[in-house]
């Protein structure tokens, strides 16, 4: 398992530059200017130096090259300074003095580093996102394990129509939709997610819980939805098999049979649509983040996506490139740990 695990992050270097290539070769074509939002009465001379300044003049294999570097050197550099001078789970160690002052990837709209404020961003999404996540796979196993032993049942059937709504209704429906009958008509939690706010008693901590509560289940809904339809088939699968009718006929019970026995070889298939499914829903966050109006990555990328910022737009796309990757590699290793039968070496 271990010269499988190598040798899969030895692949994922070629396979993360030829994405990040593609991703730049994409917004190199798209249509715009980031000039475009520059004042008219800024005279051209001085927008030719602006434009110079951003690197713009240069060829894209330059550009390339130089977004490469930072990304993958000076931006490492940065964030193990971070994490031995600041961080609470490394802080402890020595202080490291790696970076020394090179050029970072800059946003060509806010003029900071881009990493910068995505590190600002990133917890209100992994708040909403991961919470989100973990709601939908605690709803959606129980009930694909109940559906598909109580197979053709007024539950089964009514988790199949429940599912076919979070399949077929996309989140800017959905979104508008509770707000309309939640916090307009019902008035019983805020339509705009509250960034600022800090929790620092239990009032405060009870309107964290209010204001999260529909952007979570949002994002939940289609995580549900998946899940639960792939948890109820690979039951059903496992449910015929030869073995189960063997371990009935042994005298265990039907919780030892389902609960252990089945559920394991059922997770198989479902951990590939649990680990492909973190970079999905962190796609469906961003109209989320637009509609409950999140401060985090989504409206991020949408802002720069507006305002022609290539190095935020292409840095956040990479992101979620790597978390594909990355959870690729997840699944396969989850594979070998939940089927001995199965070894890579």
């Amino acid at each position: 398992m271990l010269t499988f695990t190598i040798r899969r992050l030895v692949l994922s270097v070629p396979t993360l530059l030829i994405i990040a290539l593609v991703i730049f070769g994409l917004l190199q074509l798209a249509p715009g200017d980031p000039m475009a939002q520059v004042p008219l009465t800024v005279p051209p001379e001085v927008k030719e130096k602006m434009r110079a300044a951003l690197g713009l003049g240069q060829p894209w294999y330059i550009q390339f090259w130089k977004w490469l570097v930072q990304m993958f050197w000076v931006e490492p550099k940065v964030l193990i300074d971070f994490l031995t001078r600041d961080s609470w789970l490394f802080g402890w160690l020595p202080d490291t003095a790696f970076y020394n002052g090179e050029l970072r990837v800059i946003s060509w709209q806010t003029r900071s580093p881009v990493m910068d404020i995505i590190v600002q961003r990133l917890p209100q999404t992994l708040m909403v996102v991961g919470l989100a996540y973990v709601v939908g796979i605690l709803i959606a196993i129980p009930i694909g394990i109940y559906s598909a032993y109580r197979q053709y049942s007024v539950f089964d059937q009514a988790g199949t129509f429940v599912t076919m709504i979070g399949f077929s209704i996309p989140p800017f429906f959905t979104g508008p939709l509770l707000i309309v009958i939640f916090s307009v008509q019902l008035g019983w939690f805020p339509f705009i997610y509250d960034t600022t706010h800090v929790v620092n008693d239990w009032d405060s901590f009870v309107y964290q819980v209010r204001q999260m509560i529909m952007p979570v289940m949002v994002l939940a809904l289609q995580t549900t939805a998946q899940i639960s339809r792939f948890m109820r088939a690979s039951v059903l699968d496992n449910l015929n098999q030869d073995y189960v009718r063997t371990a009935r006929a042994k005298g265990l019970g039907e919780a030892v049979v389902v609960m252990i026995h089945v559920l394991r070889n059922s997770m198989i298939p479902v951990i590939t649509v649990i680990a492909l499914g973190v970079p999905a829903i962190f796609g469906g966050a961003i109209i989320t983040e637009v509609v409950f109006s999140v401060n985090g990555i989504g409206q991020l990328l949408i802002t720069a996506l507006f305002a022609n910022d290539l190095p935020m737009v292409m840095t956040i796309t990479f992101m979620f490139a790597v978390l594909i990757v990355l959870f690729n590699l997840i699944a396969d290793i989850l594979y070998g740990v939940l089927d001995p039968r199965i070894r890579y070496d």
